[in-house]
């Protein structure tokens, strides 16, 4: 708890906030557009469109916000030189799961405020039905594992190699890759990282081809793919650990 309280220490004046802030406020300007005006039937499926539409907003925006939040909080020993030194009062596990932590916290924050933008959004528009906390809890869960493993993933490149543009580059592309993958098959999609928001989803959409209308309703959520994030989330930390800790100072 002291490393991880010093992460936060040290990340006080590095702005770690203003990107996942940043995004937030994009995605509540797009809810204020997208969803004003709604008609009666749109009103019907309200909690089931929005709940399918920012799933697509994650693929698009969150890993971006995962790889500024990485190397933010990573860049700090680079620039400083102080990876060594560090590790002569704490040993580089220990280092390492720190910054994970606080990483993920950062996230977690990010992703609470998100969710409860989506119930402001649906009590304020004046959604039909009761709220669906169960559908809402899977959603937050979902993402929040998704999203865990994808700054994960940032972080374990920003540490191993100084130069922070390249992990910017993977989160552009897990990006492009977590959005063209939602129009993919779904065992196209779980072969790709930042296809799994799409893959966790509680909502799914029809579109009629004949009337073009789009009809939005809750889906069975697939709880054998959230259970293969969870291992590869465990498997990815044990070895990004131990390449951290195995890594020449």
């Amino acid at each position: 708890m002291k490393t991880l309280a010093l992460e936060f220490y040290k990340c006080r004046r590095r702005w770690v906030w203003l990107a996942p802030l940043v995004m937030l406020a994009a995605q509540l300007a797009w809810g204020l557009w997208s969803f004003r005006n709604m008609s009666e039937a749109e009103l019907q499926e309200g909690w089931c469109n929005i709940l399918y539409t920012f799933p697509l907003l994650n693929a698009m925006m969150t890993p971006i916000v995962a790889a500024i939040v990485a190397s933010r909080i990573a860049d700090i020993e680079h620039k400083g030189q102080t990876l060594k030194l560090l590790e002569t009062v704490q040993t580089a596990g220990s280092l390492f799961c720190a910054k994970f932590l606080c990483s993920v916290c950062y996230m977690a924050a990010y992703l609470l405020l998100q969710t409860a933008v989506m119930v402001i959004f649906g009590v304020l528009h004046g959604f039909v039905g009761p709220l669906p906390t169960v559908e809402i809890a899977l959603y937050f869960v979902a993402v929040l594992l998704v999203t865990t493993v994808l700054v994960l993933f940032q972080l374990i490149l920003s540490l191993l190699i100084p130069n922070q543009m390249i992990g910017m580059i993977f989160g552009l592309i897990g990006s492009f890759a977590g959005l063209f993958s939602l129009f993919f098959p779904t065992a196209v999609q779980k072969c790709i990282p930042w296809g799994y928001y799409g893959v966790l989803h509680v909502a799914a959409m029809d579109w009629n081809e004949q009337t073009r209308v789009t009809h939005y309703y809750f889906t069975s959520f697939d709880m054998r793919s959230l259970c293969v994030a969870a291992v590869f989330l465990v498997v990815l930390y044990c070895i990004g650990r131990r390449l951290f800790v195995r890594k020449e100072v």
